[in-house]
């Protein structure tokens, strides 16, 4: 299949440059992922890694992907709390509650947020709600978090996609199981700042400096990636070494259709025809 070159390239993580446990501890690199990312820097075509996984900053998964063989340097890797920080500076929320680990509030207080979370005297008085990787998630959590929205906060999330790939298989997102409950309470669906957002695809043109029709959105789940790429008229890249199969993906509706399917990254250059 005959594609447009890509001008610069975003990638997603797990699936797609490695594969993590279910507690995300430990990471296993894609087939030919190293040689991807190298090959790309000799030909001077920027790129960046974007997951979904809200549980690290940059500064902590980076060096974790580097020391697994995959050479992503911290300035080059996002997450949807690295949007959400956007997100959140441009509409001037005062107080975020966050419904996630404690790292997740450490990463968006790095990046100017001011948040709070259960147990804190200012979270009743949130403006903002966002859920994030919470495997510590209890039912206060969401009593806080429905009370919050209810009485108008706004309900950001980094990812309303329901699953994600691992060594083990499937593994379901907390997040998206946390949207589910506050939003069958208040009737309020989750504004999501990681993938497929306009949100996040906004903050990878402007990385890469290049239009988003340029970028190659490549990953391996067409919630995540694919419809992403076709709402931003960008190039969809799908590969086989995650959650969806070859044949997975020829059963994809329009929306969701890859303009480009290959088994893993290691045949990225020679497909897209950048050697």
């Amino acid at each position: 299949m005959t594609i447009r070159k890509p001008k610069g390239f975003m990638f997603d993580l797990d699936g797609t440059l490695i594969l993590s446990n279910r507690k995300l501890g430990s990471y296993d690199p894609i087939e030919g992922a190293a040689e991807a990312l190298g090959e790309l820097d000799r030909l001077g075509i920027p790129w960046l890694a974007l997951t979904n996984g809200s549980a690290y900053p940059s500064r902590v998964q980076g060096p974790r992907l580097r020391d697994a063989g995959v050479p992503v340097p911290d300035e080059k890797l996002f997450t949807p709390n690295s949007v959400a920080a956007k997100v959140i500076a441009d509409r001037g929320y005062s107080n975020v509650l966050v419904l996630g680990l404690e790292s997740v509030a450490e990463a968006l207080t790095e990046m100017g947020v001011s948040c709070s979370m259960l147990g804190d005297d200012d979270a009743k008085h949130a403006d903002a709600v966002y859920v994030a990787w919470h495997p510590d998630c209890v039912m206060d959590h969401i009593h806080l978090g429905c009370e919050r929205v209810m009485d108008g906060a706004a309900f950001l999330s980094a990812s309303d996609v329901p699953f994600f790939a691992t060594k083990e298989g499937r593994s379901f997102g907390y997040s998206c199981a946390i949207n589910g409950a506050i939003n069958r309470v208040t009737g309020v669906e989750p504004e999501p700042t990681g993938k497929p957002s306009a949100h996040a695809m906004e903050v990878i043109a402007d990385t890469l400096g290049i239009a988003k029709e340029d970028v190659g959105v490549v990953g391996d789940d067409a919630t995540a990636e694919m419809l992403m790429a076709r709402e931003a008229g960008a190039i969809g890249i799908a590969v086989t070494s995650g959650s969806t199969s070859a044949e997975e993906w020829a059963a994809q509706p329009p929306e969701k259709t890859p303009h480009l399917v290959i088994a893993n990254i290691g045949e990225l250059v020679e497909a897209c025809g950048l050697g």
